[in-house]
């Protein structure tokens, strides 16, 4: 049985908070004055070869600077006659005004500094009556504005104390960030004022910017590192869109109802909503109901410019992100390898989660030595340890030094007839010639249900597992499914889904939390102000006992069988060949579990269902898998020799973790 009872999901899941937490107390130090700027509670030990190779918390953060400018975009995106400006609220140490050494900058661009905050606590900006920055969300500012770096929170066209218009990863939102790093070069126009004419220099910067952000943030990173901005040192894209397109379609399956102008509805300030009427009108024009690949969208997808990017990137996203896919991290990685850019990730088990709350200590430990090895030129050693590192259960983690995993090979899995319909096998020989499966779509069911009756035949899915396997098998990277099928009507949907079966313990990444719970305790991460405070609720993984557990997925419409973004009329009757694209991931399929390839129709809760209830017909001699084996053909053969028995299944566990349809699905749930 799924652990949680499944709720009707409402209109669309996007890039919002999925759960907005208040913060309701503020961490004061004693009598009311700002923390020192000792090193933060609860900040990782580190060695002293270590500290000597790190930048260190020297300067007065409640002395710090704090201030506002306004960039010129050169872009008039609400048309009202003069090129747009962007809010830029930064805070760096007052002490280097004196010396007059320039100092690198962080960055976070947003859309959700008014509308929906920041971070587990939702914490938004706040101002004093004068509108000086006061509150800066996360913990950025109190952790490294003491130790020697400028720190900015840019509000993205449209939103909160910014001119123009919200285009959801378009042209004038990239040049939000864009404009920002020129400035801070010296090659942009930033002024004091929304308004005036006063103009404002970023005499303190040295023009090297390091941009971080989580999922709408994150792909602004992206978006900004494919322009090739001179300036832009590395980013770190934590959960991040690569392509609009793969965010609301996979290969024409709808993913959401709505569309961008609805996001962009959300989180525009209120007072842009008249003037920005048409740039959401051309949004929903450009959102082509069939799946097509637009214009607009091809506009909004930023790995055909990987070839641009002269950052370094440290990408973090969860393999259980079923928000944003990780088939955005996995498309970017690719692209961003063949470049030769160098690259660090984290892939965890949480869904759409940041590292802060899944990992917290460690996380501030290597991202201070990130942003001091790329951005302050600190020798200590980051970029020569290993390139990945891999949550294998709670709070377990394994490391590698190149990703994929060094072996892994696209290897061909076949299905082949069972002993009884819909109950096939998987391995190395493909089936007989005129060898069938069919199945039935039913939009009321999903991977959780056909999984937990993978060995019954069922009408809505086909199921191929291999023996209980002698040793582990671990995939690392991107697969696909080819599959040949045979529609009973003018539209189908098609789900490939790679199932661990077997008794395990990982996070519960369908709850709340998606994979972690939120405690009442907090620790601070540098000192704080009576208005900006360094401390943040703690958080603990959150597990659950499962007997399988589904790690990669993959849909498409069968209208865009031809794979070049245009959807095409379905005839019944007539045969297709389709290859569905599997999500990035990196499992490890224990000795004793199995290996499933399930093959289903409209995954409920996950893709939107089509205007048909089609019988498709699968021909499994032209059907094949090509998974990242590490090992390769070699490695799968002896993993499924001898005989070994079943693992023993949990007593009393959920078949699985249910697709988390009580997720938000309002807009800004990407947040």
């Amino acid at each position: 049985m799924p652990i949680s009872e499944r709720a009707r999901r409402p209109k669309r899941r996007t890039l919002v908070p999925l759960a907005a937490v208040a913060l309701t107390a503020v961490l004061l130090a004693p009598s009311g004055a700002a923390a020192d700027a000792g090193p933060a509670v609860g900040a990782p030990t580190s060695t002293t070869a270590d500290r000597a190779r790190e930048s260190k918390p020297v300067y007065a953060y409640d002395k710090a600077v704090r201030e506002s400018v306004w960039v010129d975009t050169r872009i008039d995106g609400d048309k009202d006659g003069r090129t747009d400006r962007v809010a830029v609220d930064i805070v760096r140490p007052r002490e280097l005004d004196r010396s007059g050494r320039r100092i690198p900058v962080i960055m976070d661009a947003s859309p959700y500094y008014s509308c929906c905050g920041r971070g587990n606590e939702s914490q938004l900006k706040t101002y004093d009556a004068a509108g000086k920055p006061v509150q800066f969300p996360l913990f950025y500012d109190n952790y490294f504005v003491p130790r020697g770096y400028g720190y900015v929170a840019v509000d993205l066209t449209g939103t909160n104390r910014s001119d123009g218009c919200v285009d959801v990863g378009g042209r004038s939102e990239v040049a939000s960030a864009k404009a920002v790093i020129d400035w801070l070069n010296g090659r942009g126009q930033g002024y004091t004022t929304r308004t005036g004419n006063q103009r404002a220099r970023a005499d303190w910067s040295n023009g090297s910017t390091g941009m971080i952000g989580k999922s709408w943030d994150g792909s602004v990173a992206n978006g900004t590192a494919a322009t090739g901005v001179e300036g832009l040192r590395t980013i770190v894209p934590i959960s991040a869109i690569s392509s609009w397109y793969d965010y609301y379609f996979q290969q024409g399956a709808d993913l959401y109802q709505g569309g961008p102008d609805d996001l962009a509805g959300y989180v525009e300030n209120p007072v842009n909503t008249a003037r920005c009427a048409q740039v959401k009108k051309e949004l929903a024009e450009g959102d082509a109901p069939n799946g097509d690949r637009t214009r607009m969208w091809a506009d909004r997808d930023f790995v055909p410019d990987a070839r641009k990017v002269r950052a370094s990137v440290f990408a973090v996203h969860g393999m259980q992100d079923l928000n944003v896919r990780t088939n955005h991290f996995g498309k970017w990685w690719d692209a961003l390898a063949k470049q030769g850019v160098q690259r660090k990730v984290w892939l965890s088990q949480t869904g759409h989660v940041d590292p802060f709350d899944f990992r917290r200590a460690e996380w501030v430990r290597t991202l201070h030595r990130w942003f001091d090895h790329e951005l302050m030129g600190y020798d200590n050693g980051i970029d020569r340890e290993p390139t990945a590192d891999i949550e294998r259960a709670p709070d377990q983690w394994s490391t590698d030094k190149v990703w994929p995993a060094r072996g892994a090979d696209s290897t061909r899995l076949s299905p082949r007839p069972g002993s009884a319909p819909g109950v096939g096998t998987l391995g190395l020989r493909p089936a007989r010639p005129g060898a069938t499966e069919t199945f039935t779509d039913d939009p009321k069911l999903n991977e959780t249900d056909w999984a937990a009756k993978i060995d019954t035949g069922t009408p809505e899915k086909t199921g191929f597992t291999t023996r209980p396997l002698s040793r582990e098998l671990r995939l690392s990277g991107t697969g696909k499914v080819t599959l040949k099928v045979t529609p009973s009507t003018t539209s189908a949907n098609l789900s490939a889904v790679l199932v661990d079966l077997g008794p395990d313990t990982i996070r519960n990444y369908a709850a709340s939390g998606e994979g972690i719970k939120t405690l009442a305790s907090r620790t601070c991460w540098g000192p704080s102000t009576a208005g900006d405070s360094s401390c943040f609720k703690e958080t603990a993984a959150n597990p659950v006992d499962v007997d399988l557990t589904v790690f990669s997925r993959g849909w498409a419409s069968l209208a865009h069988h031809r794979g070049d973004g245009k959807a095409r009329p379905v005839t019944p009757g007539k045969e297709y060949e389709i290859t569905v694209e599997l999500a990035a991931s990196d499992h490890v399929v224990p000795a004793g579990h199995r290996l499933a390839l399930i093959i289903g129709g409209t995954d409920e809760g996950l893709i939107e269902a089509p205007d048909t209830r089609p019988t498709l017909g699968l021909d499994l001699a032209g059907t094949s898998a090509r998974l990242p084996v590490v090992g390769g053909e070699r490695a799968f053969a002896r993993a499924v020799s001898g005989n070994t028995a079943s693992a023993p299944l949990s007593p009393g566990a959920p078949d699985a973790v249910a697709v988390p349809q009580n997720l938000s699905r309002l807009p800004g749930a990407l947040r």
